[in-house]
């Protein structure tokens, strides 16, 4: 039997924008297994990223709980949370989020060294993973003098760096064309075998979506099918 990760259970996100509340979430269960390849799928506004972010800790619910590995999330203090989100997930956005001002290796190292990762070794595992994702003679390229593939190929070496157990992608092929969205996805899939990491991804391509064994569809702010 697959080895429980993370469970959710009647999760509701909603804000107030002004006069105006926006439901979001409407109480989203889901289970996730280790090394589980999992997609959530729908359209704009479906709730996929809010649901992506509660998961990573980004952000909390309105109503109902995540546990992770047996442990509540409501139970963790903000140090606690702090070391999840750094330690334990890998996050992957659809703006790479790159600092402009630093080189592939230096963006890549940033988040090793937030984890006070030795500089030595954050500088080895950034520079093994970059060669992995194919970006060997662009160690000392800033992300202005990288295309867009290449710049989501730093952040996904970016957010394997720290070993996290779970790698959460937030549309990463929305911004790219669909021959270097495909190679993206093929890296993440390959990665995700050699790593052993956990991939959820939130997306509203259905041929992205179709790669996953698992495919869970949201249909404002519920759970339409899994």
């Amino acid at each position: 039997m697959n080895e429980l990760l993370l469970s959710a259970r009647g999760l509701t996100k909603t804000y107030v924008m002004g006069k105006r509340t926006l439901e979001v979430l409407r109480g989203v269960d889901v289970d996730i297994t280790r090394g589980d390849f999992l997609a959530l799928r729908g359209a704009s506004g479906a709730g996929k990223s809010t649901l992506l972010h509660l998961i990573g800790g980004l952000d909390t619910p309105n109503a109902g709980e995540i546990i992770f590995n047996g442990q509540s999330f409501a139970d963790f203090s903000e140090s606690k949370l702090t070391n999840f989100r750094n330690r334990s997930v890998g996050f992957v956005f659809q703006s790479y989020h790159l600092l402009p001002e630093l080189t592939a290796l230096e963006n890549v190292c940033l988040t090793a060294r937030i984890a006070r990762i030795p500089t030595e070794v954050a500088k080895k595992r950034a520079t093994e993973l970059l060669a992995r994702v194919g970006l060997q003679d662009r160690f000392d390229h800033k992300p202005s003098e990288l295309s867009g593939g290449e710049q989501q190929r730093v952040a996904i070496a970016r957010a394997l760096i720290n070993e996290p157990v779970l790698l959460l992608a937030d549309e990463p092929t929305g911004n790219l064309d669909s021959r270097t969205g495909s190679e993206i996805m093929e890296l993440l899939q390959s990665l995700r075998t050699e790593k052993q990491t956990t991939l959820i991804i939130a997306t509203h391509d259905a041929r992205v979506a179709a790669l996953a064994p698992r495919v869970i569809e949201l249909v404002d702010g519920l759970v339409a099918a899994a």
